[in-house]
């Protein structure tokens, strides 16, 4: 009777088991079933993600870009011998002088040796090497005076400056022979969101180090090449592959091995990475290093607008306040108030990728400018042109009476035999003048304002423009080791 018992029971469970999951399959969950309809349509703003299902979810492969770049990216060692920094007047000088200079501690002081390190890459087989102008710069207006590179394969080769562009903070340098591993350019123009890419450089002293990351904004502007320059141009590549202190001048590339940017600049508080870093884009690095190679220096193009006040990162385009007359862009008809948003191909969101677009290109180009202007669309071919325009000439004796004396631009050869970049040559102090106040004397060369640098009077105009109350003029006289440093007051001109 037992084994009956138990087998109706086990029979009667099992029934009643089945027919419950069949009622709750027929009636009881049809209210929270949700199924989407093979017919239901993609949204037109889903941005294509969905074009190559069939490699979605695929691993990127680094290894192959990076055998490529390795090799060609080298590490660069800079050394600045001590140096005297003489603050004394050069001539006219008495015993009085020298016992009130000894007195008060103005006579020459000792500047320590100095050493640094940074990255580069080649980028021809005979050894030419593109790096960042601050690896190689001496902290004022030269070079280091010792330059090493050495390659991946552990080699060392003494370097040489071809030339320099503190604008975009891009130096060439050249080491002696053939056949050297270099790198490929890419298009930075192309380079996309999110896109995978590699830094690799040579970063706190340690070997050959390559970090991935993907890019993270376009055009950036951190305003950090002002530091060295006051006409700075800045349209970075932000990316979060990790660089630090030694990764400057090395390089960025993408999966496919080619080099789209320079590695340049960190946002870093406390002094190390901290999650962004910016690479000046290709495009703009092969113009610069072009000129320099070619030329020695570079040779900027210009459409002669200026950006309208508080639209700098407008977001939707390079929006114009002020069109010189006999300028690029007012040949094509462009004005106050017009906003490009394409320069041939390349997109336009803002004035700074503006600026490096204009900037990747030669004198005499014809672009395409595409633009807008009361909410309708408009495209016109201009010609670059090698000056701003009347908007930025400047009269230069109205300047030379303001500061009471006579001034000239440096002779580009007696700059180069002096060992800076150029300057303003003070000829003349006028009696009763601003300058007349200081300690100057004539044949003074003024090289930097206030820590910008100035090659010419143009420049040293611009830079004075934007300044008010005490100033720091900076510079050397000819014959006479160290810089001399004169504060002036602007207020008494």
């Amino acid at each position: 009777m037992k084994w009956k018992q138990l087998l109706l029971i086990v029979a009667v469970s099992a029934v009643s088991a089945v027919s419950s999951v069949w009622i709750y399959g027929k009636y009881g969950h049809k209210q929270s079933v949700f199924t989407q309809s093979s017919e239901v349509k993609v949204p037109a703003n889903y941005s294509g993600y969905l074009d190559n299902v069939s490699n979605a979810g695929e691993p990127v492969d680094f290894t192959k870009a990076a055998s490529a770049a390795v090799p060609a990216v080298v590490h660069i060692k800079t050394k600045i011998p001590a140096k005297k920094i003489s603050n004394e007047l050069p001539r006219n000088r008495n015993n009085i002088d020298d016992w009130f200079n000894q007195f008060f501690n103005f006579g020459p002081q000792i500047q320590p040796e100095q050493r640094a390190s940074g990255s580069g890459v080649i980028i021809s087989d005979d050894g030419y090497i593109v790096t960042n102008n601050h690896v190689v710069s001496d902290g004022a207006q030269g070079v280091a005076d010792e330059i090493t590179v050495t390659l991946n394969s552990k080699k060392t080769f003494k370097a040489k400056v071809i030339g320099r562009d503190p604008s975009t903070d891009i130096a060439v340098l050249k080491i002696d022979g053939t056949g050297f591993p270099f790198l490929l350019y890419g298009n930075s123009d192309n380079v996309k969101l999110g896109q995978w890419v590699l830094a690799i450089g040579y970063p706190l002293s340690l070997e050959t180090t390559v970090t991935a990351g993907i890019v993270s904004a376009k055009g950036r502007n951190i305003g950090i090449n002002s530091r060295q320059s006051q006409t700075p141009i800045e349209s970075f590549i932000q990316t979060d592959a990790a660089v630090n202190q030694g990764n400057s001048g090395g390089a960025l590339i993408n999966t496919d091995g080619q080099m789209i940017g320079i590695n340049s600049a960190i946002l870093a508080p406390s002094g190390t990475y901290a999650g962004y870093s910016f690479a000046i884009p290709v495009n703009l690095v092969k113009k610069i290093v072009n000129d320099l190679i070619k030329f020695g220096d570079v040779k900027r193009p210009y459409l002669g607008i200026v950006v309208a006040e508080d639209k700098f990162d407008a977001g939707d385009g390079a929006h114009i306040g002020q069109v010189a007359k006999d300028g690029a862009a007012a040949e094509i008809g462009l004005q106050k108030g017009d906003i490009i948003t394409k320069i041939n191909d390349a997109n336009i969101s803002s004035w700074a990728e503006l600026q490096g677009t204009v900037a990747s290109y030669n004198t005499g180009d014809k672009v395409k400018i595409t633009y807008k202007r009361d909410n309708k669309e408009y495209t016109a071919i201009a010609t670059l042109k090698s000056k701003v325009g009347t908007m930025d000439e400047i009269a230069t004796t109205s300047l030379g009476d303001k500061l009471g004396a006579q001034l000239e631009t440096l002779d580009k050869k007696k700059a180069q035999q002096y060992g800076i970049d150029g300057g303003v040559v003070v000829r003349k102090i006028k009696e009763g003048g601003p300058f007349s106040r200081t300690r100057m004397q004539d044949g003074f060369i003024i090289t930097s304002v206030d820590g910008q640098d100035v090659t010419s009077i143009e420049e040293l105009t611009r830079v004075l423009v934007q300044l008010d109350g005490t100033i720091k003029l900076e510079g050397i006289y000819p014959g006479y080791d160290g810089t001399y440093t004169y504060p002036l007051n602007l207020d008494d001109e």
